[in-house]
């Protein structure tokens, strides 16, 4: 007889996009013809940047004839991409980062999800709350969790994020092996300080702990104050992995790419205590699951270096971050305390109420698509994550129809 994993029954009964997709879905039966906004799923609206479109087009090109066809590329990643991130993104930053310390793949999602599969059944996890749902769900699929009570699993530690500590949660007071950290911050739109992450960095070292560092919205970060990478802080490289994604920078959220740099000078411990670098444990699993972008993607990501990239790439999210200032600025008019919305796509709005029935009552009356804060952990509930992802003329509308709604 065959079993199953077990350990998935323990999920909560839906995913909480799956969730918000169902009640849309609902409500447009029974209003055939209302329009919708949706300000809800982070997905981009925009077209992708012409340089990147260029550059996969030519890369196409190259498939179409023999001379320079390409088959498998390296499951790592081609070098022409792996080091243009590493210099652009990092040593441009004063982080040493080498190219074959990055590894190109299809998600900043997948990478999140996969890397706990190199960590021990039994390694204590901490994760924020509120928290992006897939660092809980894939460490509960691994059987690291008990069942879930009163919304959270016995388990793992929940590190509490709120407007008293500005959603930039304190360190642990139990020991933990695993730290997920995403900054700037989905959902709550929170940043870290250099002092803040110093701080989780000086923490990691001290109790052999690892910091698994999400930044995949780093490219919305316009205070120079603010650190773009873990990287950027003092010991972190021993002590931190980090993920990022052209999803939100580029547009790639249809396209695909993404990737996580893992430094050499990482370790953890096997069960004797002897230490084994990460590098090379993430580089097994990852050639041994995965057989690596597409070269066209791969060359669009390139493009995102070039100058004319870089011009494209940052007009895209200036205009994303004009929508998120006009979101805080219309919602704070109306009396909401918000956070985020200044070096990020997110806002994370104290709605005074049960946040389902806040996300209800947007679609009811204005037809605007949020995210209940309920789904990403107790801490979220009373608060909805609105997106600023779309057009402007739809932003304004939106929030004049919000804004009717609740009067």
């Amino acid at each position: 007889m065959i079993r199953i994993n077990e350990n998935y029954q323990k999920l909560q009964a839906s995913y909480l996009f799956a969730d918000i997709a169902r009640r849309v879905r609902e409500f447009q039966a029974q209003n055939p013809g209302r329009e919708i906004i949706r300000l809800g799923i982070g997905d981009v609206t925009r077209a992708l940047p012409p340089a990147c479109i260029a550059a996969m087009h030519q890369a196409v090109d190259e498939l179409a004839s023999e001379t320079t066809f390409r088959g498998y590329g390296p499951e790592q990643g081609y070098d022409f991409l792996r080091e243009a991130i590493a210099e652009h993104d990092f040593r441009a930053r004063g982080a040493e980062i080498a190219a074959d310390e990055v590894f190109v793949s299809d998600g900043a999602k997948c990478d999140t999800g996969n890397i706990q599969e190199i960590f021990a059944a039994d390694a204590r996890v901490a994760v924020p709350d509120p928290v992006y749902p897939v660092y809980v769900d894939t460490n509960v699929m691994a059987g690291r969790t008990g069942t879930a009570s009163d919304g959270r699993y016995p388990g793992l530690t929940y590190l509490e994020c709120n407007a008293a500590n500005g959603y930039v949660p304190r360190l642990p007071d139990q020991p933990v092996d695993l730290i997920y950290l995403c900054f700037p911050n989905n959902p709550t739109g929170a940043t870290a300080s250099r002092a803040q992450l110093q701080a989780w960095v000086d923490y990691a070292r001290a109790h052999r702990a690892l910091i698994l560092f999400d930044a995949a919205y780093e490219a919305f970060i316009r205070d120079p104050a603010l650190p773009h990478s873990i990287y950027e802080i003092p010991g972190a490289r021993e002590v931190a992995i980090e993920f990022r994604s052209y999803s939100k920078t580029a547009g790639f959220t249809g396209v695909r790419c993404a990737y996580t740099v893992v430094p050499k000078s990482c370790l953890a411990w096997d069960a004797e205590g002897k230490a084994v670098e990460l590098h090379a444990l993430w580089n097994r699993r990852h050639t041994t699951k995965f057989n690596g972008v597409s070269y066209p993607v791969q060359r669009a990501a390139a493009a995102v270096y070039s100058p004319a990239g870089q011009i494209q790439v940052r007009e895209l999210i200036d205009g994303y971050l004009k929508n998120a200032a006009y979101i805080r600025e219309a919602l704070g008019g109306l009396g909401f305390q918000c956070t985020g919305g200044d070096d990020s796509p997110y806002i994370w709005v104290n709605t005074g109420r049960d946040s389902w029935e806040f996300f209800d009552l947007l679609l009811q009356r204005a037809g605007v698509v949020c995210t209940p804060g309920a789904g990403f952990g107790r801490c979220g509930q009373g608060h909805v994550r609105i997106s600023a992802f779309n057009s402007f003329d739809n932003v304004r509308t939106a929030m004049d129809r919000i804004s009717a709604a609740l009067k």
